[in-house]
């Protein structure tokens, strides 16, 4: 099989890939950006929500379900491409830094992995924008109907600079995480393989699952400052993420790098697991059809 139908195989069987981990994982997503975003309390008042459980339970209280899965029309529209990419850079990361068909070693594994994080951000950054805003919004009365409302309601206030707004937040989270993610779906794949080098779908599924967990330890607190910089009014970090993190610290000191975790950590596994059984699945029925 030539490296270009290798290449077209790893576009179409992450495009499938990243429907699944959305479809598996937006409610903790939009859970963790609210918690992540929530305002920090007076000196007598007390916090919008206590945990994830907490968020989760009034978040259904006000809004049902479907307030679970606010926001999620733009991650489902722009994730078949995002992860289609990012998958077709990962495969071509591979063939850049391997040489005369050798099997490629851990760190060879995270700069592919790292490469594809640079290929997304384009798409990556204006849905998260997007999601975030969706996603904080809270009530009956929103400012913005949907995805498409949003999209022309920032471009009208902003135009093309207040849409991609945290964009360098993205790069900043998504470069060094994929490295992480991809990695340690290799590495893993590889150690839990049979002899025959076949992997069943229980080892697919704690291969995908552990790499979103370390995809989501190296890319929390990055993404951290991405939310609260991309659902924050225009004007309130001139300097960008730099603002973001000198005021975070001031604030509220190391700790809310992480603020999230628990919904990221519940979420990152199913969510990824899904979505490399899914790419698993794409790419045997793909391998078939050829």
């Amino acid at each position: 099989m030539s490296e270009k139908e290798n290449l077209i195989k790893y576009f179409l069987s992450g495009g499938f890939g990243g429907i699944c981990t959305v479809i598996v994982g937006h409610p903790l997503d939009t859970i963790k950006v609210r918690l992540q975003t929530m305002p920090i309390p007076g000196p007598n008042g007390v916090l919008l929500y206590n945990g994830t459980i907490d968020c989760a339970r009034k978040t259904i209280a006000k809004e049902g379900i479907r307030g679970l899965y606010k926001g999620m029309g733009a991650p489902l529209c722009g994730v078949a491409p995002i992860f289609a990419i990012s998958f077709y850079g990962f495969g071509l990361g591979k063939q850049l830094v391997q040489r005369n068909n050798e099997e490629l070693t851990s760190f060879q594994l995270f700069y592919a992995g790292a490469f594809s994080g640079i290929f997304t951000t384009i798409i990556m950054a204006p849905g998260e924008r997007i999601k975030c805003l969706l996603q904080t919004q809270q009530g009956i009365k929103s400012k913005y109907s949907g995805p498409i409302d949003c999209m022309k309601q920032l471009y009208k206030e902003g135009g093309i600079k207040s849409i991609y707004k945290g964009t360098c937040a993205t790069l900043l989270r998504d470069v060094p995480a994929s490295g992480m993610y991809f990695m340690t779906y290799e590495c893993l794949k590889k150690w839990m393989s049979s002899e025959e080098g076949k992997l069943g779908i229980l080892q697919t599924i704690m291969a995908g699952g552990f790499a979103g967990i370390t995809n989501w330890i190296v890319g929390m607190p990055p993404d951290v400052l991405k939310s609260r910089l991309q659902s924050a009014p225009d004007g309130t970090f001139k300097n960008g993420i730099r603002d973001v993190f000198i005021i975070l610290m001031k604030e509220e000191g190391p700790k809310a790098l992480y603020k999230g975790c628990v919904p990221v950590m519940l979420r990152a596994f199913p969510a990824n697991a899904a979505c490399f059984l899914g790419f698993e699945i794409a790419m045997n029925f793909l391998n078939w059809v050829l």
